[in-house]
């Protein structure tokens, strides 16, 4: 309810500033506007509010089935008009000749029939019942599987445009860069100590930069507008981000983590509801070998000339048994394919709860390796920095050459670039250990 109260509250806001300044959100903002918004998530929603239906659709078997029956009927069958009269109770003594046994006149009959049939004795109602529930539950592990997986698009999609933003500004720093460099080549050459061609060099550089902002600006649209389709804005709003993710704390890796991982991860919930449905599956099969017990009860009117009147009733109330002796073989091919199914189910989880610990201890390791490739990132961007500002120093003094700033310089943008790939990519990894123990959710939204 929080939740669907803070979204109330933000989309109201943001067409209330349509037109107006983009919507800031900060990464709790995005993930909850998505888990009400997102429209996987709400077709994931219906479907187990479908799937909880066959709940009350089992439920109802346990319930006395009613109908009525309006039957019109006409025939001069010997059998059939016979029937008739003495469902209407007009058989007289003057039936009982040859002749009219015989060869009857034509006769109709209108038959409103009450009937109840109500299961006493029915095993394979509580297994059927058990599969229901099974499939709601799985189909509410989907929604949870759909929940997780969208909030972490999100993640994704925040980051993006965080690094997309990042990207912008080292693009703005190399082009301004790239100005002052063909400046210097252009004052040098108009005071006849530089080259023509370091001059045309510097501008071919700086068109390169200048390219390289528009992309950058495109880029950063694009991810906003990913951003805020995934979480379930209209088209024509858009969104920034309000803070920064420079890196997510994570706890260390140890036993418990794992065990947690193994207790939260949807899949290994999902597993354990497939072997219960199996479960299920093999005493459904089993039941098809006991008897089945049911009371009914029918009342019905019988007229000759209209509907639903009355020239005789009568009513009929008893219990059946019925009890499959042999149907071919049939109950046992279902009874071993639901012990196949059973011992399937068990495979997967096992399978499951491996890749599982194999995917968390990944996460952590690759989580280590982007937090030292950040470490060196930055190193390297301090290091480009002095080069280019030393091989500036010297080429103002024509101790070095146009070629060589220029390669300086890119080298810089190559390293500020890569400092920003860097950077996000830790801040992914430290989301992704979360994501694969199952509780991003939880975490992202404290």
């Amino acid at each position: 309810m929080t939740r669907l109260l803070i979204f109330s509250a933000v989309l109201l806001f943001s067409v209330a500033t349509a037109g107006a300044e983009p919507l800031k959100l900060s990464i709790k903002d995005a993930i909850s506007m998505a888990l009400e918004g997102n429209n996987q998530i709400k077709a994931a929603r219906f479907t187990s509010q479908a799937a909880s239906q066959g709940i009350q659709s089992a439920n109802s078997r346990y319930l006395p089935a009613v109908s009525l029956e309006e039957t019109l009927i006409g025939s001069n069958s010997p059998t059939n008009t016979f029937m008739m009269k003495l469902d209407e109770g007009r058989f007289t003594q003057n039936d009982f000749q040859i002749s009219n046994l015989n060869n009857p006149s034509a006769a109709h009959d209108f038959k409103t029939a009450l009937s109840v049939q109500q299961p006493l004795f029915a095993p394979s109602l509580a297994p059927m019942k058990e599969l229901a529930v099974k499939d709601f539950q799985k189909s509410a592990l989907q929604l949870e599987t759909v929940r997780q997986g969208i909030a972490f698009q999100v993640f994704q999609s925040y980051l993006e445009v965080q690094k997309a933003i990042a990207w912008l500004d080292a693009a703005d720093k190399a082009l301004a860069n790239a100005r002052e460099n063909m400046r210097l080549a252009t004052v040098r050459t108009s005071t006849g100590i530089g080259l023509k061609s370091d001059e045309l060099r510097s501008r071919t550089h700086f068109a390169t930069v200048e390219q390289q902002l528009i992309t950058a600006r495109n880029d950063l649209t694009l991810a906003q507008m990913r951003l805020t389709r995934l979480i379930g804005l209209p088209e024509d709003k858009t969104c920034e981000v309000s803070g920064v993710l420079d890196s997510i704390a994570v706890p260390d890796m140890s036993d418990q983590i794992i065990n947690e991982a193994l207790l939260n991860r949807v899949e290994i919930k999902q597993s354990h509801t497939d072997i219960e449905k199996s479960d299920a599956a093999l005493r459904l099969a089993q039941s098809e070998y006991l008897p089945t017990v049911g009371a009914f009860a029918s009342y019905q009117l019988n007229a000759k000339d209209a509907p639903f009147t009355s020239d005789n009733e009568a009513w009929s109330a008893g219990i059946s048994l019925k009890w499959q002796i042999f149907d071919g073989f049939r109950t046992n091919s279902e009874r071993r394919r639901a012990l196949s199914g059973q011992s399937a189910a068990r495979e997967i989880l096992e399978s499951t709860a491996k890749e599982i610990r194999y995917q968390l201890k990944e996460s952590y390791i690759r989580r280590t390796e982007a937090g030292k490739h950040l470490e060196i990132a930055g190193n390297v961007v301090q290091d480009a920095e002095e080069t280019v500002r030393l091989l500036t120093k010297r080429y103002e003094n024509s101790l070095a050459t146009m070629v060589e700033l220029l390669d300086a310089q890119t080298a810089l943008n190559q390293a500020r670039a890569n400092l920003v790939e860097t950077r996000a990519g830790y801040a992914l990894a430290g989301g992704r250990v979360y994501y694969m123990t199952g509780t991003f959710v939880k975490e992202m939204l404290k």
